[in-house]
């Protein structure tokens, strides 16, 4: 499909939505921006909660396409999982509708299947196909996005690509995340892709570099015209040497989600 113009980038003052600010628009969108937080340098940001149901539509209004970062990105009480990435979702989606935007891209996560064992060497790489196996309130969020996501399509044909985001970093700061790193540059590259792509319906995909180390099967995401350009392996060496490789049978060593699952 063409390029959306404008989109609305939503959790724009937090990490991965600082980062998509800076990277963009260099693939010629115009972003607008909201946060319950201000956002720095941006003075025409929109400062709202999720809950507030007409700030979020009259943010929605007038835009061609949606990138959702916003949200609690990790793990906390129950009640404010669910405010915030839950109901607060289903409004972004309502908005969506009522205003006609027919493309949403979902930050979802790698802790919706957090409880997925880690392939080892020779093992295959992991499918998008593979249940959900969330690991904290956190990552069942994101499985209910997923599936918010799908009803949404299924029932009023709002477009989505949900995207279990690794970890988005300038670099990789674990042993672990030499498996799950999305470099920004990638994560630009992958947003791009799915904004773009024709006939999305909704379509789950893995969010990560051409890591040597990877643990998922990006087929998925390069069918949308996604094409990684990086790997986290340079930065493998001095990492093993800080940290050394997980202790054989820890979280980090088990799971997908790594300490999430004992959180």
């Amino acid at each position: 499909m063409p390029a959306p113009r404008t989109l609305l980038l939503t959790g724009a003052a937090g990490g991965v939505g600082t980062l998509m600010r800076g990277l963009l628009p260099r693939y010629g969108y115009e972003l607008r921006l909201l946060d319950v937080a201000p956002v720095p340098d941006a003075p025409d940001a929109i400062v709202a909660d999720l809950a507030d149901r007409e700030a979020v539509r009259e943010a929605v209004r007038g835009v061609d396409a949606i990138v959702h970062l916003a949200g609690i990105s990790v793990e906390a009480e129950f009640d404010a999982i669910v405010a915030a990435n839950v109901t607060g979702l289903h409004r972004l989606y309502e908005a969506a509708r009522e205003e006609g935007v027919r493309r949403v891209v979902f930050a979802s996560s790698n802790h919706a299947v957090g409880f997925t064992p880690a392939p080892r060497d020779g093992e295959p790489l992991v499918p998008i196909t593979a249940p959900h196996r969330p690991d904290t309130y956190y990552g069942l969020s994101k499985c209910f996005g997923e599936d918010l996501a799908q009803l949404y399509w299924d029932r009023h044909g709002v477009e989505t690509v949900s995207v279990r985001i690794g970890s988005c970093f300038p670099e990789p700061t674990s042993v672990r995340m030499l498996s799950l790193w999305l470099s920004p540059a990638d994560c630009a590259r992958l947003l791009h892709a799915a904004l773009t792509a024709e006939r999305v319906g909704h379509t789950v995909v893995y969010g990560s570099s051409a890591n040597t180390r990877g643990w998922w099967d990006l087929a998925p995401a390069r069918a949308l015209g996604y094409a990684p350009q990086d790997d986290s392996e340079p930065y493998a060496p001095g990492l093993l040497a800080a940290r050394g490789l997980p202790a054989p049978g820890s979280p980090d060593d088990l799971y997908i989600g790594g300490g999430f699952t004992a959180l």
